[in-house]
Parts: structure tokens; C-alpha cells; sequence
């Protein structure tokens, strides 16, 4: 009898969609990578979870980080994607988050971006380059566009 192996399942990275407008007239934050992982493809946000940090602190800190935006709301989604990484050979399972911000609100990107833009959500599941991308896309369109989420998924935030 042979051993079988098993890939390995692991939690290290979240996601953030940041949203402005309301209804119809909701916008979504792309932003362009730049750098080694997917270099010149366009993506909502997404970080590695630090040591002594939550998820929920984690996606906070990126869009921070890699936008100095603020969110006047801020959720979970009750949606996680998962994804095989080849270069660890592992499942990756990553929630997601909702960041609500400002119609007005300033985007300034850090390094890891070379570019931005706010897209109607049609637009942003033409550019995102992944299936579970697109998945989450429609969650967010289902649960925090087109109805009003759950108060149990706001995080306190401030």
C-alpha cells in the first residue's frame, strides 16, 4: 500500500474590492500590477496576512498600503477564493473583503501597481484575468451592489 501524497492548503493572502457609487452607478478600484507575479495584469487588491495580524487587518493594511484609501465601510464577504499556486505546489484559500470608500476619495499607489482605474463592474470582470476572480466579482455584485449586505459582515474598522 502506497502513501499518497497531498497538496498542501493553506491561508496567507486576502483580497480587497474597493467600491464607490451606489446601484447602478457602482465603480470598482483595478489597479495594474507591476513586478514578478503578474506583472501588467489588472486586479482589485490582494497581500500576504503578517505575523500577529487578522485577515480583516491584513486587507485593511493593503488598501492602505497600496492605495492610501479609507474606507467609510468595510466588510467581509463571506466569500474565499482558491487557488492552486504552481510555484508552492499548494491550494491557497483567500477571503475577500469589501472596502466602501468616498466618490471623491484620492487613490495614490505604491510601487507594487503602475496604474489604476475606476471601472463599472462589467468592465472589471472583462480586465480581471481568473476565473475566481470574476466568481468573486459577481458575489460582490450580488451581496453588496444590488441588495444591501448583511450587518453581520460589517468589521469596525477605525
Amino acid at each position: 500500500m502506497s502513501a499518497e501524497r497531498r497538496l498542501p492548503v493553506c491561508s496567507s493572502m486576502v483580497s480587497v474590492v474597493a467600491l464607490r457609487g451606489t446601484g447602478a452607478a457602482t465603480q470598482m478600484l483595478v489597479a495594474r500590477r507591476v513586478g514578478a507575479y503578474l506583472d501588467g495584469a489588472w486586479s482589485y487588491l490582494a497581500g500576504h496576512v503578517e505575523a500577529g495580524e487578522t485577515g480583516w487587518q491584513a486587507a485593511l493594511r493593503e488598501l492602505r498600503e497600496e492605495t492610501a484609501l479609507e474606507p467609510e465601510s468595510f466588510w467581509a464577504t463571506s466569500f474565499c477564493e482558491q487557488v492552486y499556486l504552481a510555484a508552492t505546489d499548494a491550494i491557497e484559500i483567500v477571503p475577500a473583503f469589501v472596502a466602501r470608500v468616498a466618490e471623491g476619495a484620492q487613490v495614490r499607489l505604491n510601487g507594487e501597481h503602475s496604474a489604476f482605474r475606476w471601472v463599472t463592474l462589467g468592465e472589471a470582470a472583462a480586465l480581471l484575468p481568473f476565473g475566481s476572480q470574476r466568481e468573486l466579482l459577481a458575489h460582490v455584485r450580488r451581496e453588496f451592489v444590488e441588495r444591501e449586505p448583511s450587518p453581520f459582515l460589517r468589521l469596525a474598522h477605525r
